[in-house]
């Protein structure tokens, strides 16, 4: 575990939307403080929550779930999420599994707080 980057690098306020940016490889070993740390994003009771995946270059099932479980959970609270900057080898997992079709993912930040 030691020299693995925390997969949230910073959460930023833009209005009543938080911007959440991660970073490195989502994998099993990222995912469980990667959850805890997106559901408590949600205590400050965002209108939106913007996921931006610029910098992931890697994701597995577990961090795909880890999103899952955070849709189910902005739902639930009326939140709207958004996945953004996706690059192509993080966005054929979402394709491979459908979610494409289930999560809102955009191309860009401004997109994304439009």
């Amino acid at each position: 575990m030691s020299g693995h980057t925390p997969p949230v690098q910073d959460i930023r306020w833009i209005g009543a939307t938080a911007v959440v940016d991660l970073a490195g490889d989502i994998d099993l070993n990222a995912s469980s403080s990667l959850q805890q740390q997106l559901l408590r994003s949600l205590d400050r009771g965002p209108e939106r929550v913007v996921i931006n995946l610029a910098r992931v270059g890697y994701m597995d099932s577990s961090g795909v779930a880890t999103l899952v479980k955070l849709l189910s959970r902005t739902r639930k609270l009326g939140v709207e999420l958004l996945l953004a900057r996706m690059n192509d080898r993080v966005r054929s997992i979402f394709e491979i599994t459908r979610l494409d079709s289930v999560f809102r993912i955009v191309a860009t930040e401004e997109e994304a707080l439009g």
